[in-house]
């Protein structure tokens, strides 16, 4: 939010007049509060050592990349249903396997309102972060949902203090 004000004088009273101007929060709001820690793994990890490093860092998914290109998503998801409900072993299954290979990208640019959008008209919970073809971060609906908090808290703050004339 950014505040531009404007004062006005009749009768010599100065009224204050502030108009609010909403900056939308982007993907780069996220990535700057969250850090830019990625957890990656190659095509050709077994199932098994990625769900441990999943435990290990408390992710919910992790980025597969192959010389440094992103290529695919590995998620809890992709686990329950790709590796058991089919009845296959994490330990003799690789991720290039399983992994979801048709990515949807966002930008740091990007806006919560769109990433939200996509999240929700696409059923998914993870949105790799890519700009100028470099893999710069992730971010998840729990992020973006956390961001959508911040930025009524502050709305609501602001309107408390327009109310009380402050």
């Amino acid at each position: 939010m950014k505040e531009q004000c404007y004062f006005s004088a009749t009768k010599r009273h100065f009224y204050r007049i502030t108009k609010t101007v909403t900056i939308m929060a982007t993907v780069h709001n996220i990535l700057k509060a969250k850090g830019g820690e990625i957890f990656s793994i190659s095509p050709d990890t077994p199932v098994y050592h990625a769900l441990e490093l999943m435990v290990e860092k408390n992710v919910s998914s992790l980025l597969i990349t192959e010389e440094e290109k992103l290529v695919g998503i590995f998620t809890e998801r992709d686990y329950a249903r790709k590796v058991v409900l089919k009845g296959k072993s994490s330990k003799d299954t690789q991720i290039k396997e399983i992994m979801t290979k048709d990515l949807i990208i966002v930008s740091p640019a990007s806006t919560i309102d769109d990433c939200m959008q996509l999240m929700t008209g696409k059923f998914i919970r993870h949105l790799p972060v890519i700009e100028n073809d470099k893999l710069v971060g992730i971010i998840s609906i729990g992020d973006v949902v956390r961001q959508i908090i911040e930025d009524q808290k502050s709305i609501i703050g602001h309107m408390q203090q327009y109310i009380a004339g402050n």
